[in-house]
């Protein structure tokens, strides 16, 4: 089983403009090997009660990544924007047979 290369969008702020507010630069890492699946009808309306979000995909982030997934990012795949919904699950790597071991959700950007 293999994943495929995400782009995970990161924002940095790098100034205030003229008013004081935030000027952010945005970065773009693509990482390798992420499962992505679809989303049940279950999960996708266990998701919409608990947040209000409208998750469509979940994905399994490998053992060895290092980067941010907290809620709020910005991802790319399937020639697409998207947008990481609360925080990741992660478990412990010693206990989890295969290269994934944090999950995230995703929705639409523009819904956000």
């Amino acid at each position: 089983m293999t994943g495929i290369t995400v782009i995970l969008h990161d924002r940095t702020q790098t100034g205030t403009d003229p008013l004081n507010a935030p000027i952010y630069t945005e970065t773009q890492t693509a990482v390798d090997n992420v499962l992505v699946a679809p989303m049940s009808d279950e999960e996708m309306l266990e998701t919409y009660n608990l947040t209000g979000r409208r998750a469509r995909y979940q994905l399994g982030i490998p053992k060895s990544d290092t980067h941010d997934w907290s809620a709020g990012k910005k991802v790319t795949f399937f020639g697409k924007d998207w947008r990481i919904i609360g925080y990741p699950t992660q478990g412990i790597d010693k206990l989890i047979p295969l290269s994934w071991n944090m999950k995230v959700r995703v929705e639409d950007y523009e819904q956000g």
